[in-house]
C-alpha cells in the first residue's frame, strides 16, 4: 500500500475494526470526495498522490470554515466536531509552514522571478504557490505576497 487512497482505505478499515467512529466517518467522507474527483470529467481515472492530497486540504479547509460556522452560531458540539474532522484529515496533510519559513519562501520566489508592483500579483503568486507547495494555505499566501509586494 504505497498511495495515499490506499494508505487511507486501510486507515479507515483499521478505525472501522477499532470502533473509532470519530475517524472512521471522517475518512470515508474523505474516501468519497476522491472517489466523486476520479469520476469528475469525461472519463473514470486514478488520483495521483498529489491530486488526492489537493482534495483532502480542500476537506479540510471546509472543516475549519464549519466549524468556524458553528462556533458563531452558538452550536459549539458541531462546531468541536468539525475540529475534530479536521484533525483527523490533518494526519494525511504535509506539515503547514510557519510564518518565518513562509515569508522567506515568498521572498525567495519574488526575488527569483523579479517580481515588483501590482501588475505582476498573478504572476508572482504563481510562482509563490509553486515554491510554497501545498504546505500553506493560499490565503496565507496571498497575503504574504502582497504585503511583500506591497500592496
Amino acid at each position: 500500500m504505497s498511495t495515499l487512497k490506499d494508505r487511507l482505505t486501510a486507515d479507515m478499515r483499521a478505525a472501522l475494526k477499532g470502533r473509532d467512529e470519530l475517524t472512521t466517518s471522517t475518512l470515508r467522507m474523505a474516501l468519497a470526495a476522491v472517489g466523486n474527483a476520479e469520476v469528475s470529467g469525461k472519463a473514470k481515472r486514478e488520483l495521483t498522490d498529489d491530486e488526492v492530497l489537493a482534495v483532502l486540504t480542500k476537506e479540510a479547509k471546509k472543516r475549519r470554515e464549519a466549524a468556524t460556522a458553528f462556533a458563531d452560531a452558538g452550536r459549539a458540539e458541531q462546531s468541536a466536531r468539525e475540529i475534530a474532522e479536521g484533525e483527523v484529515l490533518d494526519r494525511y496533510l504535509p506539515k503547514q509552514l510557519s510564518d518565518d519559513e513562509l515569508t522567506e519562501l515568498v521572498a525567495g520566489a519574488l526575488a527569483a522571478g523579479g517580481f515588483t508592483g501590482k501588475a505582476q500579483m498573478g504572476p508572482a503568486m504563481k510562482a509563490a504557490q509553486a515554491t510554497v507547495a501545498g504546505r500553506a494555505e493560499g490565503g496565507r499566501v496571498a497575503a504574504e505576497v502582497r504585503r511583500q509586494l506591497g500592496l
